[in-house]
């Protein structure tokens, strides 16, 4: 397959949302129900395509330039492993939760967020993440602001304001790294710094890592995430929590592990890493609504995340990607049961996710937290030793907190607190959604001795930069 059609899977959702418009206007009314099935159709689409993709990818990364342009000029756009994996996730997700809304603005927003969030998975650059990032943040906003409510109106205006504190900082800190290097290519900047020809400095690191940590739910710049995750319908919270916040993740990871291997880098994603574990799982064990307390449990488990990729390379990497996607097969599928009330099915995939959510053998949640004690311990040091002790505190705190619920349910006191409009609903009913997330999550505890290995091989891949610098400039190192 040729690297061009990598450039498919972000030109094909923005084709759709702006053609979806005038095809709406020019369809007749009794016609006009067909239009709806092509923002869907298109997400299936670009599916295929990434399946098709992913057999090229066992013998190395595919990285392609847009333009005619050699490198680090150009739109470049790179695919491993890492990213593959995360964009299936987005794009199954998107099928699994979209919104059969007769609303065309609706249907344009999910389609430029598609589009966003692949352009961030892929983008080899720093000015295209950007880029990328900001029309993501003008899609999650338009999202949370349809729903006509006082209250989304405030949580939207808010998020608004800190998605573009953000933006601010993620483009102050590519202008320092820029007149520093004179270039922006992830792959060539990866190259300067392996050779030591120069140094980044380390202030442009923390004001990209505050940027996109709005995205990823960090410490100090997640304020919004219990305000939006409220507000919002479940299957959104359920994308933003389970897929989208892993985007800002991975970048904050590619910046990491090509740009700043500095321990100072490490240190900050291990001290922002505690606070938000901290902070979010004690404010879960204080709320007393689901939604929120599922929101706090959030900002908690990506703490979880951030801890992991502050440990050395070899361990870190693949901890942190476990983590990711099991947070994003129990969060999302948690979020998803709070759309009804809950029916003897839904208690008990809620139980189950709640087990794996926090660590009971043997479902992948176990093994998971167990792969984090023992880096923990194994790099050592007092900093990760205090993240430890933290752990397993905030572990029992989290089974508090989520088996409180059951007991609400089996007295009779557990409703949903939120009424969902008809319009938000999918053609698939949210329990049967959790359950196939549920299906998945069986299925990885009875192969996970192949999932940990096929996982150990993307985050080797993911973590070799000459094979990166060898794809793209065509130079190995």
């Amino acid at each position: 397959m040729r690297a061009e059609w990598i450039a498919l899977l972000v030109a094909l959702p923005l084709l759709a949302a702006f053609l979806l418009q005038p095809l709406s206007m020019v369809a007749g009314s009794e016609r006009q129900r067909r239009v709806y099935w092509i923002a869907p159709a298109t997400i299936m689409a670009t599916l295929a395509l990434s399946a098709m993709l992913g057999e090229s990818l066992s013998q190395q990364p595919i990285s392609m330039v847009m333009g005619g342009f050699v490198v680090p000029m150009g739109i470049n756009f790179y695919l491993d492993g890492l990213s593959w994996g995360l964009l299936v996730a987005l794009q199954f997700s998107l099928l699994l939760l979209w919104p059969p809304s007769h609303s065309i603005r609706q249907q344009v927003l999910m389609l430029l967020l598609a589009a966003s969030a692949t352009g961030m998975v892929l983008s080899g650059d720093l000015f295209n993440l950007y880029v990328f990032y900001e029309l993501l943040a003008v899609a999650t906003f338009g999202l949370v602001a349809i729903n006509k409510s006082r209250a989304a109106a405030t949580a939207s205006f808010r998020y608004l304001i800190l998605s573009g504190l953000g933006a601010v900082l993620i483009l102050s800190g590519i202008a320092l790294i820029y007149h520093q290097t004179g270039t922006l290519n992830l792959a060539h900047l990866a190259q300067l710094v392996s050779l030591g020809t120069v140094e980044l400095p380390l202030a442009a690191f923390l004001l990209m890592l505050v940027g996109f940590g709005v995205k990823a739910e960090l410490f100090g710049v997640n304020g919004w995430v219990p305000e939006v995750y409220g507000v919002i319908s479940p299957r959104l919270s359920a994308l933003l929590a389970g897929v989208i916040s892993k985007l800002a993740v991975l970048v904050i990871l590619r910046v990491v592990l090509l740009l700043f291997p500095q321990p100072e880098a490490a240190q900050a994603l291990l001290w922002l890493g505690i606070l938000g574990v901290a902070s979010g799982e004690f404010a879960a064990w204080r709320s007393r609504d689901l939604r929120r307390m599922l929101s706090f449990s959030s900002i908690g488990q990506l703490g979880m995340i951030l801890i992991a990729f502050s440990l050395s390379l070899e361990v870190g990497l693949f901890v942190g990607i476990v983590l990711s996607l099991h947070h994003l097969l129990v969060k999302a599928g948690l979020f998803l049961l709070t759309e009804d009330r809950f029916g003897r099915w839904g208690i008990a995939l809620f139980i189950l996710f709640s087990l794996s959510l926090v660590g009971v053998p043997p479902l992948p949640g176990f093994w998971a937290k167990f792969s984090l004690l023992n880096g923990l311990w194994s790099v050592g040091g007092w900093e990760n030793h205090l993240a430890l002790v933290l752990f397993l505190i905030v572990t029992v705190v989290e089974a508090s907190y989520l088996f409180r619920v059951v007991q609400q349910y089996q007295q009779g006191a557990m409703v949903a607190p939120v009424a969902v409009d008809g319009a938000q609903r999918s053609w698939i009913d949210a329990t049967a959604v959790s359950a196939i997330l549920a299906l998945l999550l069986l299925w990885t505890t009875v192969q996970i001795q192949e999932v940990a290995d096929k996982v150990e091989q993307v985050a080797v891949q993911a973590a070799d930069r000459g094979q990166l610098i060898a794809t793209v400039l065509g130079e190995k190192q």
